[in-house]
């Protein structure tokens, strides 16, 4: 069996070059320039979206803190902070001994459903901070004088140049 699983797989590596797609022709008349536009979508998109990316980049890290938590109460619950070598099998990791007792699969399910409401809590901080910022920017812009302004922006130290004055000579 294994021999005719072998077979096949070399086989098959042999036929993907006859497989392939041809590339299409593209003429000039087909080919169109297209940006991506990201003022098309609504801002409630965009603020889920950064929600949404904050919970997944957390996780990890909220992930290691509730373990690292998870394992401190239950070894003080086991033994009250025991060094002892066979106390230490309820030992957070880096103190955890060989043969250390693992959590429970309700232990573990509580441990990961605590790290997902911990992202999604730091998400949901995050986007209100976002939100009040905005909204404090956009107060800012309401309460400007009516006109417009230009802002000169340079380099510190860039020497200005000479106006030109036209009376005199």
């Amino acid at each position: 069996m294994k021999k005719l699983i072998f077979l096949f797989f070399i086989v098959s590596l042999f036929l993907i070059p006859r497989f392939q797609a041809e590339a299409q022709n593209v003429t000039a008349s087909t080919t169109t320039t297209s940006t991506f536009d990201a003022s098309a979508f609504p801002q409630w998109a965009k603020d889920m979206r950064r929600w949404d990316i904050i919970t997944f980049g957390v996780f990890p890290f909220s992930m290691f803190t509730v373990t690292f938590i998870t394992d401190i109460v239950r070894w003080n619950n086991a033994n009250g902070f025991d060094f002892s070598e066979t106390g230490r099998q309820y030992a957070p990791w880096p103190l955890k001994t060989a043969g250390g007792i693992e959590m429970t699969n309700d232990e573990y399910t509580r441990t990961i459903l605590l790290a997902l409401g911990l992202s999604m809590t730091v998400a949901l901080v995050d986007l209100i901070i976002v939100k009040i910022k905005r909204h404090n920017a956009l107060r800012r812009t309401e309460n400007m004088p009516p006109g417009s302004y230009e802002i000169e922006r340079r380099p510190y130290g860039e020497p200005q140049e000479p106006e030109s004055s036209d009376g005199g000579e």
